[in-house]
């Protein structure tokens, strides 16, 4: 740990010569005091650094000296690929090793070329988790993380949830794990089960393609030896796996699939356009392309692909009077009942306390989801 601090402070010098021991205790997350004492350790070892006083003053290394600690270890060059990426990083816990090979990379460049990058972070962030969500980082991430890189095959304990309101129920399967999917802040790992096969998902070389939510993961161990083969070998990655292409496929059939019922709707100008605000994006192409014409009044017509009738409930309740459900039937019933509910409402004198014994609103079952 000491070293690798010792590393940074050197480099950072280099970098940018007349950082203090205030600024450089910030930096490396230390004391000024430790700072002090690793300056004094770098010039045990022989790096020719000194503190300066004055308005010029700080660390600075001798004249003309060089560092030679610029070689990029694999998992710092492998980080640089995520360098957009600083919550991801943290989550893999990658951090340290991002911010060394940025400091490395620094101190190899003209101070030109380095002060356009350093302009570039400042200018640019990306923050990938979804609003309204206190991102988490999986326990088992880091773990998996490293099994990915290193093509490690894993036995992966994860509860799968229940339906129909059923407990979580507990899963085991022997995973090769191919790639790490940050989507919304949630993480994904996309892996081959190597025991499994179904048809279109198999794999060249047998098993099928398998997505989990790291946070579902209970438990991560090395596989059992099983028969001659060591399980804990690295397995040989399918060279015809593209993770980008993959990861598109899947949750594009994943959010079609997830819309299992069908709302025909007649909707107004305003509707149509107000429409994707409200609905699935996977369903609102389907229903776009098989819309009729509009009639004499501009409403269009057409077939709706939903999640259920209690989702299609709550979202197109947002369209107000530019949405006319005609099917099916139940759904269109809720919504004269909200209908009466509300003109009941809003037709009494609000200074007047409505009457405990009125027909209170039909429960909305989405509200109980």
């Amino acid at each position: 740990m000491r070293a690798a601090r010792l590393i940074r402070m050197a480099l950072l010098v280099q970098s940018s010569p007349g950082l203090t021991a205030a600024a450089l205790a910030r930096e490396l997350e230390v004391s000024e005091r430790t700072v002090i004492r690793d300056a004094q350790a770098l010039q045990e070892a022989g790096v020719p650094i000194r503190s300066e006083r004055g308005r010029s003053g700080g660390y600075h290394l001798a004249p003309g000296h060089r560092t030679r600690l610029t070689t990029l270890h694999p998992t710092e060059a492998e980080t640089l690929y995520l360098s957009g990426l600083p919550s991801a990083l943290r989550d893999l816990g990658l951090s340290d090793a991002a911010s060394t090979a940025r400091l490395k990379l620094s101190a190899t460049m003209l101070p030109s070329l380095r002060a356009a990058a350093e302009s570039s972070a400042r200018r640019f962030h990306l923050d990938a988790p979804a609003w309204f969500r206190e991102p988490a980082a999986p326990e088992l991430l880091p773990e998996l993380a490293r099994a990915v890189w290193s093509d490690r095959r894993v036995e992966l304990a994860y509860a799968r949830p229940g339906r129909d309101a059923a407990p979580p129920r507990a899963v085991t399967r022997l995973l090769e794990p191919y790639g790490l999917v940050l989507k919304a802040g949630v993480w994904y790992v996309v892996g081959r089960v190597p025991d499994e096969a179904d048809g279109a998902g198999a794999g060249r070389s047998g098993g099928a393609w398998r997505t989990y939510r790291v946070d579902r993961a209970t438990a991560l161990t090395e596989p059992s030896p099983t028969g001659a083969a060591d399980p804990a070998a690295p397995f040989v990655r399918d060279p015809s796996f593209d993770l980008a292409a993959h990861w598109e496929a899947h949750s594009a059939g994943f959010a079609r699939a997830l819309l299992r019922a069908t709302v025909t709707l007649r909707l107004s100008e305003r509707g149509l356009r107000r429409l994707p605000a409200v609905a699935d994006p996977a369903g609102i192409g389907e229903a776009l392309a098989g819309a009729g014409a509009p009639d004499p009044a501009g409403r269009v017509t057409l077939d709706l692909p939903v999640e259920s009738e209690d989702v299609a409930f709550a979202t197109l309740a947002e369209l107000g009077a530019d949405a006319e459900v005609l099917a099916p039937e139940g759904l269109r019933a809720r919504f004269r009942e909200r209908a009466r509910a509300l003109t009941a409402l809003y037709a009494a004198d609000p200074k007047v306390p409505a009457d405990p014994t009125d027909p209170a609103e039909p429960a909305d079952p989405a509200d109980q989801r």
